[in-house]
């Protein structure tokens, strides 16, 4: 593939996934792209402070719009990168618990689910829904009572209230998702 492909805008629609892939390698290299993945990795710190404790192993936040708002703008390989050092920068500022690394993996992987979702294709709603239940199964239902588990040894690796969380704020997710996404891809064509 020639370098002028990799910068020209194609029709979101008819790119597969490994031309999307190259694509987003190709960002890494932008001076733009570190501008923006350091401006959401600050917008995903300040969210991170907001975050509303539901219990001593449960908040309800919205720092997961500037990671995928990253991977919208980006690709996975920028968000996944911006996600783990918002992660490990976010620990030191507002420390809750201890440093656990696989907490670090959950953002990194959170960011690369978005950017294979969302990068280089239009923005809808349903897209946004299975983005949003990715991360919800793989990553809260999955990895994080394990992470939980390993760090506190006695809890259940699937509680009801970590479940109903997820039910319930998955709608909320997804619409706050969409919504700044629409308005990012109207910024972006403008």
């Amino acid at each position: 593939m020639e370098q002028n492909e990799l910068s020209s805008p194609a029709q979101p629609a008819s790119l597969d996934l490994g031309v999307r892939l190259r694509l987003a390698a190709a960002e890494l290299s932008r001076t733009g792209t570190l501008t923006g993945c350091a401006l959401c990795a600050a917008l995903n710190v300040v969210l991170n402070q907001y975050a509303i404790p539901v219990s001593t192993m449960l908040e309800i936040g919205f720092a997961f719009l500037a990671t995928a708002s990253c991977a919208f703008m980006y690709g996975p390989f920028a968000a996944a990168l911006m996600a783990g050092m918002a992660d490990i920068l976010g620990f030191f500022l507002r420390p809750n618990g201890t440093f656990f690394l696989g907490f670090t993996l959950n953002a990194v992987l959170s960011g690369l689910i978005y950017g294979l979702w969302l990068y280089k294709k239009p923005v809808s709603l349903v897209r946004t829904f299975c983005a949003c239940l990715t991360v919800v199964v793989s990553i809260n239902l999955l990895l994080t009572p394990i992470w939980l588990h390993i760090l506190y040894g006695n809890t259940a690796l699937l509680s009801s209230a970590r479940l109903i969380k997820n039910v319930i704020k998955l709608p909320v997710d997804t619409l706050l998702l969409y919504t700044t996404l629409k308005s990012l891809a109207r910024r972006k064509r403008a």
